[in-house]
């Protein structure tokens, strides 16, 4: 089995943090590679980040609306990817305990566009920025990893992550030294980065409240996701096989491969019940239950 195979099977059978930060690594290897190639031949490939970031201007936004989405997988140098996917997967892996994987990828695509429009939304009102927003672009997983990190520590504020020469630190109080840090430097040299960090906590904040209340804010996400995914898988003949149905043209691997996740999320709803009773599941959660008894 070859690195692609490999590379292939992990990502099949990775969480959607563990994708996220596949699409997020993708991108910035192809892109570098692009930029190289642009570079031998003396050729700026900077029109690349300036057609993927995000814009400051809203009149440049209606010529690239795309970048609300892409420009949070966009990063320009290796130390700003390596921190953000490190972030991704630890806090990712934490909240993947408490919530679905769909909310996850939701919170993820809310939390960077809220992010965006707060830094948009920023750049053309505040004086300090207003001879900046014609040529200030926005690039990076930052405000979709800082809405993960708040929505975890507000899931479980007195859960512990171990740092070195630090020790031990509950999750609230990470979560408030990064928004305070974020908001103390909003007039820095990264104002935009740092504003975006503070939509995406914004956001964060709101999901939990929200879904405390019954209402999961990303269930319109994952039903788009849903439909393109659908969109592109040629509907496949079903047949019954040891009691529950599977299709006939996927694999014994395939099959095997979705019947574990489909068990791993059972398992993670069992002890979800434990931890905080019935009443605390969502409606998918639920659903997910139920035809499993049906099965």
């Amino acid at each position: 089995m070859n690195l692609f195979d490999n590379l292939k099977i992990t990502f099949k059978q990775g969480n959607p943090a563990i994708r996220l930060i596949f699409i997020n690594a993708a991108v910035y290897v192809v892109l570098q590679a692009v930029l190289i190639f642009f570079k031998l031949f003396n050729l700026s490939g900077e029109f690349i980040f300036q057609w993927l970031a995000l814009p400051s201007s809203y009149s440049q936004l209606v010529y690239q609306p795309w970048s609300i989405v892409s420009y949070m997988f966009l990063h320009r140098d290796i130390f700003h990817i390596l921190f953000n996917m490190l972030a991704l997967y630890w806090f990712g892996k934490l909240f993947l305990m408490y919530h679905t994987g769909k909310q996850l990828t939701g919170l993820y695509l809310f939390g960077g566009m809220v992010a965006g429009l707060l830094y948009m939304l920023a750049y053309n009102i505040f004086p300090l920025f207003r001879g900046l927003n014609e040529f200030s672009i926005l690039m990076g997983a930052s405000g979709s990893i800082m809405a993960i990190i708040v929505a975890t520590a507000m899931q479980a504020p007195d859960m512990e992550m171990r740092f070195l020469l630090v020790g031990n630190v509950k999750l609230k109080y990470i979560a408030i030294v990064a928004v305070l840090i974020s908001f103390f430097s909003i007039t820095s040299s990264n104002a935009g980065g740092e504003i975006a960090h503070l939509g995406g906590a914004l956001y964060g904040y709101f999901f939990i409240v929200s879904l405390r209340r019954g209402k999961d804010t990303t269930r319109w996400i994952s039903k788009i996701i849903d439909r393109i995914s659908t969109a592109f898988k040629p509907r496949k003949l079903k047949v019954k096989k040891g009691g529950a149905y599977r299709s006939a043209k996927m694999s014994d691997a395939d099959y095997n491969m979705q019947k574990a996740n489909t068990m791993a999320e059972v398992d993670r709803i069992l002890d979800k019940i434990k931890a905080s009773g019935y009443g605390s599941l969502t409606e998918d959660e639920k659903n997910t239950l139920f035809q499993q008894r049906k099965n």
